[in-house]
């Protein structure tokens, strides 16, 4: 461990754990919550939210310890 696990701002209630990659402590959100968190705090349709998400918070890369974001029981494509 170098560095410290990354935290998103605003999904705290989408915090579901802790995960390893690469020796790194990264924070694990539950993609789903935090589209939820989106829809009712800033009023987006779930369009919006899903288009941002991908976007502004899983497009975002800001070192190492960036969360990871998943899908609970989603099949890989």
């Amino acid at each position: 461990m170098t560095d410290e696990a990354l935290l998103a701002d605003g999904f705290e209630d989408a915090l579901i754990g802790m995960g390893r990659q690469f020796n790194q402590d990264v924070a694990v959100y539950d993609y789903d919550r935090c589209i939820h968190i989106l829809m009712k705090r800033d009023g987006m349709d779930y369009h919006d939210a899903c288009e941002y998400m991908e976007y502004n918070v899983c497009g975002a890369w800001v070192g190492a310890g960036t969360p990871v974001f998943v899908e609970i029981g989603k099949e890989p494509k």
